[in-house]
């Protein structure tokens, strides 16, 4: 077993290496089995298998302290800075309304999902502490809002066990990736799809060349300077977090000792809630330019890594021991895309918007520009774009949803 932190890192990033490097080959095999299963599967499996045959042991590693401490707050400062409010108002209201209805349309899953299956199965919803069903039911709420950042920021808030998270996070990937296929599949037909919401889909073409040009003007390649002021901005805002969550947090534990309940005496919450903030307060100011300059791509890495030392504490054997979780997953999904498509059928809002307003919320910037890309590939952007507002509501309104979890599971 390996026990040596540095020798365990260098592992985990020598597979992330193998799993992109093999995904960007153009040989058939490899571009057919990537389609199938997609590589942010692989960073969560593949450490897991290394845990369960017991080459390493996750659980006394080091590395996800660290990671989840540090590095994942400076990841959501990069994720949201770049929101661009001008392009985003630009898309129009269908896109921000699909996107708010993807978000909602989790929030009400949630609870919904969780009552259905405790009135079928009242087995698989029980649990006590960090065995409660409705603590790892809360990180799906943050990756199905945001991404894999904020879905770990709410692990760390609710505190579901490890072997409770394996489980969840195997329901979180086959749901997203089921919904994802289909949305897929949907783009293929779009204009089919379009005439039976009664939409009209012709400024899809104004917003493509549009975003063309943004995309054009103003990418480059990052210089020194550029990395080591989003080093300052990134680590900066984690380091005032965590200063001002430890005045914070003392404050509320000893004059209000019940908010415990809503974990709003938890260090971490506020961590996350306030480098967050800081994100949004930076896209209105010029720091929001070191996104030309890489910071969501630095992002991305910083996520990967997380997702990987994630990964390793898995036990794959704990995910057949409450195959019911799986139909949590399933309904809470059926819900989410139900209420997407109602709202879409209702505002006549065409299927572009809601498919990529939907994987916003559920893929985050992993997927959502694949989505828009299957429309065309000169609208990834704007699956960026949304994405981005979705990792900074996905904090709070994945801890809004959890609340509500919650309160069905008292209430069961």
């Amino acid at each position: 077993m390996i026990q040596n932190d540095a020798v365990l890192l260098g592992i985990l990033m020598l597979t992330l290496g193998l799993i992109f490097y093999t995904a960007t080959l153009p040989q058939k095999g490899w571009t057919k089995f990537y389609g199938v299963v997609p590589p942010l599967l692989l960073c969560y499996f593949l450490p897991g298998v290394y845990n369960s045959l017991g080459l390493i042991n996750g659980a006394e590693s080091q590395l996800y302290p660290v990671v989840s401490r540090y590095l994942l707050p400076a990841c959501l400062v990069f994720f949201t800075l770049g929101m661009d409010w001008k392009s985003l108002a630009r898309l129009g209201p269908p896109a921000v309304i699909m996107m708010l209805a993807g978000t909602v349309g989790v929030m009400l899953g949630g609870p919904i999902a969780l009552w259905t299956v405790s009135e079928l199965s009242p087995v698989t919803v029980q649990g006590e502490g960090p065995e409660a069903v409705w603590r790892g039911l809360a990180t799906i709420a943050g990756s199905w809002i945001g991404g894999g950042a904020n879905q770990t920021a709410l692990k760390e808030v609710f505190q579901p066990s490890d072997r409770l998270f394996s489980q969840i996070v195997a329901v979180d990937v086959l749901a997203a990736e089921l919904w994802m296929a289909v949305l897929i599949y949907g783009a293929g037909y779009a204009s089919r799809i379009d005439a039976l919401l009664r939409a009209d889909s012709s400024r899809i073409a104004d917003v493509q060349q549009r975003l063309e040009g943004l995309q054009l003007a103003h990418q480059r390649i990052p210089s020194t300077a550029d990395l080591i002021q989003l080093g300052a901005v990134g680590f900066g805002a984690t380091g005032f977090a965590h200063w001002l969550a430890g005045i914070i947090t003392p404050y509320l534990a000893e004059h209000y000792p019940t908010w415990a309940k809503y974990s709003l005496t938890s260090s971490f919450f506020w961590v996350v809630g306030l480098v967050t903030l800081l994100g949004i307060l930076f896209s209105l100011t010029p720091i929001r330019k070191l996104e030309h300059a890489g910071a969501s791509r630095v992002g991305s890495v910083f996520l990967y890594l997380l997702v990987a030392t994630i990964g390793m504490q898995m036990d794959l054997r704990a995910v057949a021991d409450n195959p019911g979780l799986f139909a949590i997953g399933l309904i809470w999904m059926l819900v989410h895309a139900a209420f997407v498509i109602g709202v879409a059928r209702l505002f006549k809002i065409p299927f572009f918007f809601a498919a990529v307003g939907s994987q916003a919320n559920v893929g985050g910037s992993a997927s959502a520009p694949v989505v828009a890309a299957a429309f065309h590939p000169s609208l990834a952007p704007v699956g960026v774009l949304l994405s981005i507002l979705g990792y900074a509501l996905g904090t709070y309104a994945g801890y809004l949803t959890a609340l509500l979890m919650q309160w069905v599971s008292e209430g069961i």
